[in-house]
């Protein structure tokens, strides 16, 4: 059967769109890195070339030297491990009590939890601030990693998710004998593994990327995570520095910014895979 010369032209424009999107996206990224391998004068001097002769580790170097950015990485580690733990064991638990069961409140209870996902992040700072000082938090693990590790998005999609699990399942593991918590463990988590990956990667980005409480709640440069310690690195570096200028300080961003840039790009290529799969996981209901 010959193909239809429309539906070839449609395939073909919209391929060439997606590859100039996929361009315009990518872009940026690909300067960033190559730019950081160029000596700091070239960069401001001529910002779109690339000549691979002349391509130096001096930036790298310099910025190891200048910034902090170890103890950033070991801060925004521990927080990941365990504000990451936390929400993906109580997420799925709590929105497995929104799924499949009926109690009293249980829709006034979910509304106040979806009342919060809508309240923007900079009307929560204040109260929370005040909280950890009442608690002698400030400038502690415990104030980056307990705020907001029950994330009300995460148990949201985590009980549309489960939502969709048969409750036939359900009970015939309590047939079985099964407990409930054994329930959500040996058959419901089984069977939501596509949402959890989704909602794991989720999770690692966001924690990875936040910046708007940690600069609050940590000020001090030994538990400040690696996007306060990226804030704070043009200041850093003038400070710590005599005659450091514009060039140099470009230079040591962009190559802090790489070192950054790079775990998150890795783990997206990994996880891609799993992350569209629970995206569509919680987008039909069984």
């Amino acid at each position: 059967m010959a193909a239809n010369p429309e539906r070839t032209r449609l395939r073909i424009g919209s391929h060439l769109f997606l590859m100039l999107l996929l361009a315009a996206f990518l872009f940026p990224v690909a300067w960033a890195l190559l730019s950081a391998f160029k000596p700091a004068d070239d960069i401001v001097r001529s910002p779109l070339t690339f000549d691979v002769t002349t391509f130096t580790l001096d930036n790298y170097t310099a910025m190891f030297q200048d910034v902090p950015i170890g103890q950033g990485f070991l801060n925004t580690a521990v927080v990941l491990l365990l504000k990451g733990a936390a929400t993906m064991f109580f997420a799925p638990l709590a929105a497995f009590a929104f799924a499949k069961y009926q109690w009293a409140g249980k829709h006034l209870v979910f509304g106040a939890v979806l009342i919060t996902l809508m309240l923007p992040t900079i009307v929560l700072i204040i109260p929370l601030l005040l909280e950890m000082k009442e608690l002698g938090w400030v400038n502690t693990y415990q104030a980056l990693i307990l705020p907001g590790a029950v994330d009300a998005f995460a148990i949201f999609w985590m009980r549309q998710v489960i939502s969709a699990v048969p409750d036939e399942l359900l009970d015939a593991a309590r047939v079985d004998g099964c407990g409930e918590f054994a329930i959500f463990w040996r058959v419901v988590v089984p069977v939501i593994r596509p949402g959890l990956a989704g909602l794991g990667v989720l999770t690692v980005m966001n924690i990875y990327n936040d910046f708007v409480w940690p600069v609050v709640a940590a000020s001090t440069e030994r538990m400040a995570t690696l996007q306060v310690v990226l804030s704070t690195l043009a200041q850093n570096i003038t400070g710590n520095r005599i005659g450091a200028d514009y060039a140099t300080v470009t230079g040591e961003l962009l190559a802090a910014s790489s070192v950054a840039l790079i775990p998150l790009l890795v783990l997206f290529i990994l996880l891609q895979r799993h992350f569209i799969n629970g995206i569509l996981a919680g987008s039909v209901k069984g």
